[in-house]
């Protein structure tokens, strides 16, 4: 049993049904292709009880959430629980987040408010408490280089900010910047007190998971499961007659333009404040579906493919080749277990986090043949298949080096090791073909127009799409009434200038 930080009460701990860790792991695939090795650096979990700690202002600790909108509803957006909203306009629903989320982002004024008490239930506790939600915003922090909300968006609000507090006002919100987030409230008697202030360096569409917990002798605030900072017990709130106003979700209840700016999902309200440990277990059972579901990876930045040095000097070019960003940090290191050419893998992996918050990777490859080139693979997210989400070519490296990769994202990483192995000769390996190019590594000519997948890949065309049936793809030239040349268009296009007898004198680009 664990103590909450604002009282004797306890809290039933969290049983995640599964946990499990994959290292060196290769998962089942439907494609024949002979890898060296496999290294997925993540951890998975399976659904697990959704947590359910709660209970009154000092009275009998119950073990469930006062409501929790899940925002499945897109039409009425009624919570789990069937509390109707006071009123809404200006939002929509999205296929991202953990299958649904909300968006509360417009040029218009967007509103999203429930009762604060209902027929039925109360469903947020003022005194004492617990806020969870996700959060993906639709910008980016200025020290990210963004330029932030512009407004001080309100993530959850009851009552109205005055200048002179006389009102009644209970914020979690946002700076314009994007650089902060705050926890103020103003009672009405004319004071103003500012609980929790936090830095975020947020980029734009990538998910947090935020949580907020207050009572008498203790406010804390937890940014992707991890304690962001704490502050004094919150002791005076807006009475009754503000109350009955209701609260909003994304934005402030008076205008309705001070928005968040961003999606909603999984929101969840306690009359009891959550537990340090209970906060991180909460994150982590819902960090999967955040960044390991097909419906976020079209909103999560790909990491980008390192520049080759392709080799033309036969007829078949080796096309993807070279040191690529991967860095030498040891070359030749001794010991070594040399094995075969399908027996390489990755070995002392460590990460550490830059300055700028990104993250370098370190790592030996070990195994394999000497002299023999083994690509790196990266992704933010763990993508297979024709459809997913394409990998990214880091470069080339050998047996028994030690090598390191920076500019990585601090969400998500996963990295493959792949062989040399080429099955059709077109100049790509198969492991490109499979996880970059997305082509078929079984033939020398995916989309079939004659022209080798490698050298599509080389002159910059598309080899999932056959040139002689796009006109986008292949270079189309015009002619006059009389046939002369007289322009080109698609791939390589340009203006040709003729004499007066059609022959060509010069085409510009």
């Amino acid at each position: 049993m664990k103590t909450h930080p604002c009282g004797s009460a306890t809290l039933r701990p969290i049983i995640p049904k599964l946990w499990r860790l994959f290292h060196g792991l290769a998962p089942r695939i439907a494609w024949p292709i002979r890898w060296s090795s496999l290294l997925l650096l993540f951890h998975l979990s399976t659904a697990m009880a959704q947590p359910a700690p709660g209970g009154g202002g000092g009275g009998e600790t119950t073990y469930s959430p006062l409501d929790s909108w899940s925002f499945n509803d897109t039409n009425g957006w009624t919570s789990d629980l069937g509390d109707q909203p006071v009123f809404f306009t200006n939002i929509t629903g999205a296929f991202f987040g953990d299958y649904t989320s909300v968006i509360v982002d417009s040029t218009n004024a967007a509103w999203l408010q429930y009762n604060i008490v209902d027929a039925t239930a109360t469903n947020l506790d003022l005194g004492q408490g617990s806020i969870y939600f996700w959060f993906a915003p639709a910008w980016t922090s200025t020290n990210q280089g963004g330029t932030g909300a512009g407004v001080c968006g309100r993530f959850f609000e009851m009552g109205t900010y005055t200048n002179d507090a006389s009102l009644g006002w209970w914020s979690l919100y946002e700076d314009s910047a994007g650089d902060n987030i705050y926890f103020t409230v103003q009672p009405g008697d004319g004071s103003t007190t500012t609980y929790l202030q936090a830095p975020i360096s947020w980029t734009s569409n990538y998910w947090h998971c935020v949580t907020l917990t207050y009572c008498a002798t203790n406010t804390a605030l937890y940014l992707d499961g991890a304690l962001a900072t704490n502050g004094p017990g919150i002791t005076a709130w807006p009475g009754t007659n503000v109350q009955a106003g209701g609260f909003s979700i994304g934005s402030d209840g008076s205008t309705g333009l001070l928005q968040a700016s961003g999606a909603f999902d999984d929101v969840y309200t306690y009359n009891v404040p959550l537990d340090s440990d209970t906060v991180n277990l909460m994150y982590k059972d819902f960090y999967p579906d955040y960044y390991l579901t097909p419906e976020n990876w079209f909103y999560v930045a790909a990491i980008v493919s390192a520049p080759s040095n392709p080799s033309i000097s036969s007829a078949t070019p080796d096309v993807i080749t070279g040191q690529g960003d991967l860095l030498i940090l040891v070359p030749n290191i001794s010991p070594c277990i040399s094995a075969t050419t399908n027996q390489v893998w990755f070995t002392n992996v460590t990460a550490t986090v830059a300055s700028d918050g990104t993250m370098g990777i370190i790592f030996t490859i070990e195994g394999g043949l000497p002299n023999v080139p083994y690509d790196v693979f990266a992704n933010s997210v763990l993508s297979f298949g024709t459809n997913g989400v394409p990998w990214a070519w880091m470069g080339q490296g050998y047996q028994c080096n030690t090598y390191m990769l920076t500019n990585l994202p601090s969400t998500d990483c996963f990295l493959i090791l792949g062989t040399p192995q080429d099955s059709s000769g077109s100049g790509l390996t198969d492991a490109y073909q499979l996880l970059v190019s997305k082509t078929n590594p079984y033939v020398t000519n995916s989309d079939l127009d004659g022209v080798p997948t490698g050298w599509e890949i080389l002159l910059g065309l598309n080899p999932t799409i056959s040139n002689f049936t796009s006109p986008s793809q292949r270079s189309n030239y015009g002619y006059t009434s009389a046939d002369w040349l007289n322009g080109v268009s698609g791939i390589r296009s340009g203006t040709i200038i003729t004499d007066n007898e059609g022959n060509v004198q010069s085409v510009s680009q």
